[in-house]
């Protein structure tokens, strides 16, 4: 997609990440339209993958098909399946057009791309029974699972048409033709492309999921896109995936555009505290050219590890009394390439072997809640808050604690993080 064609995308974000990634969209890309909704945020910007790939603070980046307040409840199931259909199904012409643009952004390369123009339209000629043959071994490949892949997201359910009758077969000849035609004359090497293996990955909650399964509406729905797109069904490697999410709040419909997760990091050998939780927290410190910052209690890396990438300029120093996280914070750095960044030491944060007023900032995610937590709590958060004070000129030091309110410590505190 060029710079003159914007596209509406929407990115999940973690708990309390949505003003971060918001403020990162517009800043990175220049977004408009931006929405912040609990655990997404939708906007339109003109970018490529390049530039897509960027963002820092969020989950999963979606091209958005549908977006639309909740659908209405009854009793009536099929009515209720019927509508979601619709919904999800309607306007084929959108549905080629957003295709194109994820193609575009995607990359997305048929796995046989030899078929001539010629040749698809020679092939579109075959016999009314060649045709209904083809469309029932296309069929049998179609099934009903629920796909170990797609956990990843809680109440996330991957699922497959059933297999279809003869009768369905019949309907699917009828209604395939709202779809425009490869034989159509229309475009018809366009449309060839337009042949996919696909899943639906369904989640819902709030009222319609007291009525219908998130598997229920997925099976519906891919049967939907096998009769109106002639699409097949593939759970283990598709190559679109329909991302369906319905809700009190709203209905969306989207097409990730990346196979991983935006948070995953090529560059982090051993995983410590979420990267997009990292990036966060280290962007409240507003961090600039030649600055010098510390996070005293660095376990892995993480934080150290999201400032460098996103601000090589400064310096970085990280000290924990761990040696196994300080074997795998220098792991992760030597993947990353930043060894003349990032300083590691092993001392305790409530006695630092460093000079008093040494560095611009102090960010440190402190030990909190149940897995993470010490006896005493208080007495814990006040040593190492007087040991952040020593460390730097002014405190203002953003810190990730759970239990500010409880300990009576009022200083800047990420809202979002829990263990």
């Amino acid at each position: 997609m060029s710079s003159a064609e914007p596209g509406r995308f929407f990115c999940t974000a973690g708990r309390g990440l949505e003003p971060f990634l918001a403020r990162e969209v517009q800043a990175r890309l220049g977004a408009t339209e931006v929405d912040c909704v609990a655990g997404k945020v939708f906007f339109r910007a003109a970018a490529g993958p390049g530039e897509l790939r960027k963002l820092r603070s969020g989950e999963r980046l979606f091209l958005l098909l549908k977006k639309h307040g909740p659908l209405p409840v009854t009793r009536n199931r099929g009515k209720m399946l019927h509508e979601i259909k619709s919904f999800v199904t309607e306007e084929p012409e959108y549905w080629l057009d957003i295709i194109s643009v994820w193609r575009k952004l995607h990359g997305h390369k048929r796995k046989t791309d030899d078929v001539s123009e010629e040749k698809s339209l020679a092939l579109k000629r075959n016999s009314e029974e060649t045709n209904t043959a083809s469309k029932r071994q296309k069929t049998e490949q179609v099934r009903t699972v629920m796909s170990e892949e797609c956990q990843a997201e809680g109440g996330e359910t991957c699922v497959a048409p059933e297999r279809m009758s003869g009768q369905e077969c019949c309907i699917e000849s009828k209604t395939s033709s709202e779809f425009p035609s490869k034989g159509s004359g229309e475009n018809p090497t366009a449309n060839e492309e337009l042949s996919f293996s696909f899943r639906v990955s369904c989640r819902c909650s709030g009222a319609i999921a007291r009525i219908l399964t998130s598997q229920e509406i997925g099976r519906a729905i891919g049967i939907a896109l096998v009769k109106q797109c002639g699409w097949h069904a593939d759970l283990r490697d598709p190559d679109l995936e329909i991302f369906v999410h319905l809700n009190d709040i709203h209905s969306v419909v989207g097409i990730p555009l990346f196979r991983l997760p935006l948070a995953n990091r090529e560059y982090i050998q051993t995983a410590g505290l979420r990267s997009t939780v990292a990036w966060a927290m280290a962007s409240l410190a507003e961090i600039s050219a030649g600055a010098f910052v510390l996070d005293p209690m660095c376990g892995l890396g993480m934080i150290l590890l999201e400032a460098a990438k996103e601000w090589p300029e400064a310096y970085y120093w990280g000290a924990d009394i761990s040696d196994s996280q300080l074997e795998g914070a220098d792991g992760n750095i030597r993947t990353a390439g930043l060894m003349d960044k990032i300083e590691l030491l092993k001392a305790s944060v409530k006695a630092l072997p460093l000079p008093s007023e040494s560095f611009d900032s102090v960010i440190s995610d402190i030990p909190f809640g149940k897995k993470f937590k010490t006896t005493n709590d208080t007495q814990l958060l006040t040593d190492i808050l007087q040991e952040m004070e020593r460390s730097r000129p002014s405190f203002d030091q953003p810190a990730s604690t759970g239990r500010t309110r409880e300990s009576g410590m009022h200083f800047p505190c990420y809202p979002g993080v829990s263990d």
